[in-house]
């Protein structure tokens, strides 16, 4: 009986049928890999804020030169602002669709659990998904125009300051 099944398990596994499709669902099912993938994106995220910060830098320089003003300190602290609102916006919405999911799912399943007919289940489902999805988008605008506003006078001051010969070599 022991063998059979051996046998029936060797016929249905992935590996008899071995498509690029079924290689590519069997990586993607093990969770190193998404670890990998989390870790690989903050990396070139990370990357990309530092050459971004260091090129901004670089051109405010160039123009502080050019113009004593405190226009270029503006423009680059404005720029700095926004892009690190945006990447703060984009980490918190990796975090929140995980989140968002499971309390989806609980409320529907605590609503199929209490009897609701299966019509009503799908109009509060949809509900529901719009309710959430709104929370979740005024949340996140909210976080990301707080850390563009902290980051673009914060970068504004020390841009400021750095020009005045007090800091930031």
């Amino acid at each position: 009986m022991e063998q059979e099944h051996e046998k029936q398990e060797a016929a249905s596994s992935p590996t008899t049928s071995s498509s690029p499709y079924t290689v590519f669902l069997k990586i993607m099912s093990k969770r190193r890999t998404w670890v990998f993938l989390f870790v690989f994106v903050y990396a070139v995220l990370l990357d990309f804020s530092w050459t971004f910060l260091k090129s901004t830098l670089s051109w405010y320089q160039n123009q502080s030169r050019q113009q004593p003003t405190g226009w270029p300190a503006l423009y680059a602290s404005v720029l700095l602002g926004g892009v690190f609102g945006l990447l703060s916006m984009a980490t918190a919405l990796v975090v929140a669709v995980p989140a968002t999911l499971v309390t989806w799912i609980t409320v529907v399943v605590l609503l199929a659990f209490f009897g609701k007919p299966k019509r009503a289940l799908v109009v509060e489902g949809k509900k529901i998904t719009r309710e959430i999805a709104g929370s979740v988008f005024k949340t996140l605008l909210k976080e990301g125009n707080l850390v563009a506003a902290v980051c673009a006078v914060l970068g504004y001051f020390a841009l400021v300051r750095n020009n005045n010969g007090e800091g930031l070599n």
